[in-house]
């Protein structure tokens, strides 16, 4: 889950106005991080971030547990921006087919010439810019589970709850999700044109099917979720499959990317709101403590 979110409910139980305050800034920067992510626009992210703080605060005090707290948080910010979203070109709900994200040779062949450095990761402002076009450019149903599970750091048991989605359904929207945004990455920084669908699939029909095998498990096997014999099989293959590793390393460097990524708001503008915040969480942590004093 959520380290800023477990963070912010500790300091919560401090009881003190400095750590209420480091708190609230916390929850602050979630929940706009995240509407960044998730729409796209900082006039939206703001006015996600001031409705869901001024729901939440009066229900923090009620709420022991982190996990839950960030599950209902994180409900509540993602049906804000449902709401709010605004149209865009990509928002269909049409299904992704992995045989479109799978790579072609052309690229697989640029993957292979080129040398991975450290600094290839690292997230530049040029580079944020890119991955915040990358993840514009992902279907909605997609980009919110990339968001939930690798940006926000929540468990597929969470993003589930959260969504209202089954599990396995998850795991398919993540796998599905991080490489459409490694495909746009790899687009928006080469300036390559889109390969078709139907030159794509003539393309990976060459490909062996351990390699199709292999690609459609990829997630699983990243996050550590493939029982040990698949493991194992998966280790050989790649070991001994060049074009795989260079993918998967690939894949690796586009979800560290989306890991590293927080878009900050304006520190004048979450000060103000905190104001008005912390008045109202101790009003809320007031009412709760007055029927126990009768």
């Amino acid at each position: 889950m959520s380290a800023a979110v477990e963070q912010a409910l500790n300091l919560l139980r401090d009881r003190r106005p400095d750590s209420l305050d480091k708190a609230l800034a916390l929850l602050q920067s979630t929940v706009y991080s995240f509407s960044m992510k998730v729409c796209g626009h900082p006039e939206d992210a703001e006015d996600t971030m001031q409705e869901v703080l001024l729901k939440s605060v009066s229900q923090l005090p009620k709420f022991e547990s982190p996990s839950a707290f960030a599950v209902w948080l994180y409900r509540v910010a993602r049906n804000r921006c449902i709401s709010s979203r605004r149209p865009q070109k990509n928002s269909s709900a049409r299904n992704v087919s992995l045989e479109e994200l799978m790579p072609d040779d052309r690229e697989l062949r640029e993957l292979l010439s080129k040398s991975p450095s450290p600094e290839s990761t690292a997230l530049s402002r040029e580079s944020a810019d890119h991955l915040r076009q990358a993840l514009d450019a992902v279907p909605p149903a997609y980009r919110m589970v990339v968001v939930l599970h690798d940006m926000e750091e929540l468990s597929t048991s969470e993003v589930a709850q959260i969504t209202g989605l089954r599990e396995g359904t998850v795991r398919v929207r993540l796998h599905r999700g991080r490489l459409l945004v490694r495909k746009e990455l790899a687009q928006i920084t080469s300036g390559s044109r889109p390969v078709t669908h139907q030159l794509r699939a003539a393309a990976t029909e060459s490909r062996p099917l351990r390699c199709r095998r292999l690609f459609a498990a990829l997630s699983d096997y990243m996050d550590g979720i493939v029982n040990d014999v698949v493991c194992e099989q998966m280790d050989r293959h790649i070991a001994d499959c060049e074009p795989c590793q260079a993918f998967l390393s690939s894949l690796k460097q586009a979800v560290d990317r989306c890991r590293t990524y927080r878009p900050a708001c304006d520190s004048r503008r979450a000060e103000e709101l905190r104001r008005d915040l912390m008045t109202k969480y101790q009003d809320a942590v007031s009412a709760l403590q007055a029927p126990a004093a009768q």
